[in-house]
């Protein structure tokens, strides 16, 4: 079995993490939970910020660092992006919403409500990703071949003339 040089290697994970939306969109919302977690320490444990002040600073910022990078980094958006941040707010409005609800839910049931806190942050990762991608973030260029810049995700029809995986289709 040939052997793959790191480099060959290297460059092989590039290209599947520049043309994947998934692992962009789960790397950057690791790197905003950390973000949240580390200043809410930071905050809270260095400074002696209380935490009624210290959580949603915390949050507020990994939310501006998570919206800013999903729509440069992950989505590469081209629409406006004041319309982006209106249609984000109101998803993080609606997450929140839920996420209480999920957890106050369990909680009720006599389950913990950390699993509660699990299952909502599943839960919001999945609609998550396809609000982003299909409304959120959406693209205003028109699609070309599958498998491009465009739209890594869009499935091939004969011709070459690509489908945009759409939800619920």
């Amino acid at each position: 079995m040939p052997q793959q040089s790191p480099t060959t290697g290297r460059r092989s994970l590039v290209a599947i993490l520049d043309n994947s939306y998934l692992l962009k969109f789960l790397l950057v919302g690791g790197l905003s939970f950390a973000i949240d977690l580390a200043l809410l320490v930071v905050l809270h444990e260095v400074f002696g910020v209380g935490l009624w002040l210290a959580t949603p600073v915390a949050f507020l910022t990994s939310l501006i660092f998570n919206f800013l990078l999903q729509r440069i980094f992950t989505f590469k958006a081209t629409n406006r992006s004041h319309a982006s941040f209106i249609r984000y707010a109101i998803l993080v409005a609606f997450n929140t919403l839920a996420t209480d609800l999920i957890v106050n839910t369990f909680a009720n049931l006599e389950l913990t409500y950390t699993a509660g806190k699990v299952v909502a942050t599943a839960l919001t990762m999945v609609w998550n990703f396809y609000l982003y991608k299909y409304w959120i973030f959406r693209s205003d260029r028109q699609p070309t071949q599958a498998g491009t810049e465009n739209d890594p995700d869009a499935v091939p029809q004969q011709g070459g003339v690509e489908a945009p995986i759409t939800p619920g289709k």
